[in-house]
């Protein structure tokens, strides 16, 4: 390896240091939002103005759930894929991907219809059942950044880039998907806690 690819190659990797601890940042940050949030819901129902989100959850967010989880395996399928070199099968496991991720952003309106159907609207009197919308919005505009992260990923040219910047670029967008996966199985344990 010459010197100008050593020098490339470093720079290469202080980017990807630099956008990782930014990723951490920004979930670090969603983290206290959402734990803002439900440290607020659990607050305003303890003070006996409502006594909960008394609906029951529409069965929408169990598929949601159900496409999220296995979004969260296939991207790390391509993770894999990329860490091997698998152009194809990188690119098959984030289309899946991103068809995952899609279908959870269709259950997550389905279950907004269901919501309304029963009578619980986002504004109402009932400030607790306001909440589930805002839980689930606010994660719904993460998981449309995480759809579009997918999508640069999908159409990434890997050959224009080295093999460990393929590999950085791909890990970053894992990370960023598993967290969805993540916050998405709390916001459901917490709602389905609550209601």
């Amino acid at each position: 390896m010459s010197t100008k690819d050593l020098t490339k190659e470093q720079s290469s990797l202080a980017v990807f240091r630099a956008k990782k601890f930014a990723l951490w940042l920004f979930i670090i940050a969603s983290i206290m939002i959402f734990a803002s949030l439900s440290s607020g819901y659990i607050v305003y129902t303890a003070n006996g103005v409502d006594k909960g989100i008394k609906i029951i959850l529409p069965k929408a967010f169990i598929w949601s759930t159900i496409f999220i989880v296995l979004s969260s395996i296939t991207v790390h399928m391509a993770y894999l894929a990329t860490k091997k070199e698998l152009t194809a099968k990188r690119r098959l496991y984030l289309l899946i991907s991103i068809a995952l991720g899609t279908a959870f952003f269709v259950s997550q309106f389905n279950a907004w219809k269901v919501l309304v159907e029963q009578g619980a609207y986002f504004i109402n009197n009932n400030a607790s059942q306001s909440f589930i919308y805002v839980f689930t919005g606010f994660h719904l505009a993460h998981i449309l950044g995480g759809v579009i992260v997918l999508l640069v990923a999908f159409f990434r040219k890997t050959e224009r880039y080295t093999s460990a910047q393929n590999i950085a670029s791909t890990e970053l967008g894992a990370m960023f998907w598993h967290f969805l996966d993540i916050l998405w199985i709390y916001i459901y344990v917490f709602l389905l806690l609550n209601q």
